[in-house]
């Protein structure tokens, strides 16, 4: 069984990108790898030798890390407010 489901992606993308169908919405995908990243974690944390999930984990916090230094040049105050909203950074 998928850890996100399509309710799911819908609901973030409904809290963060504005609606179910804007799935291009920066914010909204931020979140939803986010989401992501946090369920590989925690995988991770079970199964300490898989090693090609750790790779997959660490390009998806690559790219949330390009995403959020591209909405912090073009939308400061938003990018303030998502990082608050999904307590990413300090």
């Amino acid at each position: 069984m998928p850890y996100l489901t399509k309710e799911k992606v819908s609901n973030i993308f409904t809290q963060f990108g504005g609606n179910a169908t804007n799935t291009g919405s920066i914010e909204g995908q931020i979140a939803l790898l986010t989401e992501r990243i946090n369920g590989i974690s925690q995988h991770l944390q079970q199964n300490k030798q898989d090693f090609s999930t750790h790779r997959g984990l660490m390009r998806l916090v690559g790219q949330r890390k390009r995403l959020l230094n591209y909405l912090s040049k073009h939308n400061l105050q938003g990018y303030r407010q998502l990082i608050e909203k999904l307590g990413i950074r300090k």
